[in-house]
C-alpha cells in the first residue's frame, strides 16, 4: 500500500506518542499535534520534514482545529487517517467535582473531540480527492461503554463521545467514504495514568470499603492494575486502519473485550426480563 497521511491528536504522551512513532516507522508521515509540541522535538530531529508535521494545538479551541487543517493541507495536500486521541481524566466522587472540573473533562474529552471530527469531516469531503474519503478513529474507552465508580464525569464524557460518534456514523453519504470507529481500550500502561489526578475525597465517602475508596487507595500507592502493553496496542490500531471496512466499535484488549460482553448480557438480560411491562403502551392499546 502506499504511505498514508496521519493526524493525531494527543501525540505527546500515551498512546499518540506511541502511534506517531510506529507510524513513521512503517514510513507513513503523520501530522502530530499537541499543546506543547515542543516535546516532540527529538522525533523533529529524526525524521525527515516532508513526512513529519509537529503543531501546537488545543483541541477545546475551534479556532486552532482550523489551523491545524489548514497546516495539513499546506503540508500533505490530504488526511487519510485522524485519531482523536487527546483527552485528560479527573477521578472522584460526583459530589467531589466542582462544575468547572467537571466541565473541563468535556471540553476536551467531548467538545474538543467534536471539533476535530467534523473538520475532519468536511477536509475528507472537501479536500481529498473525490471518493478517497479516510478513517477517523475516535480513543474512547471501556468508560465509555460501562460506568465505573470514581469516573462519572469522565465516563459521561467518553458515553457522550460514544453517541455523537455512532450518530454521525449514520449521517455520513456512503458516497464520501469516510468510516468511523470507537476504539475503546481497556487498561494499557501510558503516561496517561500518571498525568490522572483525584478530587480531594468527600467526607461522605470515608468508608473503605467503597470502590471509589478501593480504586483510590490503588491509585496513591501506584498498585493500579494495567493489563496492556501500549505498543502492542497501537500496533492492531495500525493494523485496524489498514481495514476497508474496519468496525464502529473496536474494543482493544481482553479486558476491554470482557466488559463489552459483561456489559451488553446485562443489558440484554434486563431488557428480556422486563420486555412485558412495555407491552400494551400504545394509545390503541387495551
Amino acid at each position: 500500500m502506499s504511505p498514508k497521511i496521519w493526524f493525531i491528536t494527543g501525540a505527546s504522551t500515551g498512546f499518540g506518542r506511541v502511534l506517531t512513532e510506529i507510524v513513521l516507522e512503517k514510513g507513513d508521515s503523520v501530522v502530530a499535534t499537541a499543546r506543547r509540541p515542543a516535546v516532540l522535538d527529538d522525533l523533529v530531529s529524526n525524521h525527515p520534514s516532508d513526512r513529519l508535521l509537529t503543531l501546537k494545538l488545543d483541541i477545546s479551541l475551534p479556532e486552532d482545529v482550523i489551523a491545524a487543517f489548514t497546516a495539513a493541507k499546506d503540508k500533505f495536500g490530504r488526511i487519510d487517517i485522524v485519531v482523536n486521541n487527546a483527552g485528560y481524566g479527573t477521578l472522584g466522587e460526583v459530589e467531589a467535582f466542582g462544575d468547572a472540573d467537571a466541565r473541563a473533562i468535556f471540553e476536551t474529552n467531548f467538545w474538543g473531540t467534536a471539533n476535530i471530527t467534523k473538520e475532519a469531516v468536511k477536509y475528507m469531503r472537501e479536500v481529498n480527492p473525490p471518493g478517497t474519503g479516510g478513517k477517523i478513529f475516535q480513543v474512547s474507552s471501556v468508560a465509555g461503554v460501562l460506568g465505573y465508580a470514581g469516573m462519572a464525569h469522565y465516563s459521561a464524557s467518553k458515553f457522550a463521545l460514544e453517541g455523537f460518534s455512532e450518530a454521525l456514523a449514520g449521517e455520513l453519504d456512503p458516497a464520501w467514504n469516510i468510516k468511523i470507529s470507537i476504539i475503546e481500550p481497556g487498561g494499557f500502561d501510558t503516561a496517561a495514568l500518571s498525568k490522572t489526578w483525584w478530587a480531594p475525597a468527600h467526607p461522605a465517602y470515608s468508608n473503605p470499603a467503597l470502590p471509589t475508596a478501593i480504586m483510590r487507595g490503588k491509585w496513591e500507592s501506584s498498585k493500579f492494575g494495567v493489563q496492556g502493553d501500549a505498543r502492542k496496542a497501537m500496533e492492531v490500531l495500525y493494523k485496524l486502519a489498514a481495514l476497508e471496512d474496519p468496525p464502529l466499535h473496536f474494543p482493544l484488549g481482553k479486558d476491554a473485550v470482557e466488559v463489552v460482553r459483561k456489559a451488553t448480557t446485562a443489558r440484554v438480560a434486563d431488557a428480556e426480563k422486563y420486555a412485558s411491562w412495555s407491552d400494551n403502551l400504545g394509545k390503541d392499546s387495551q
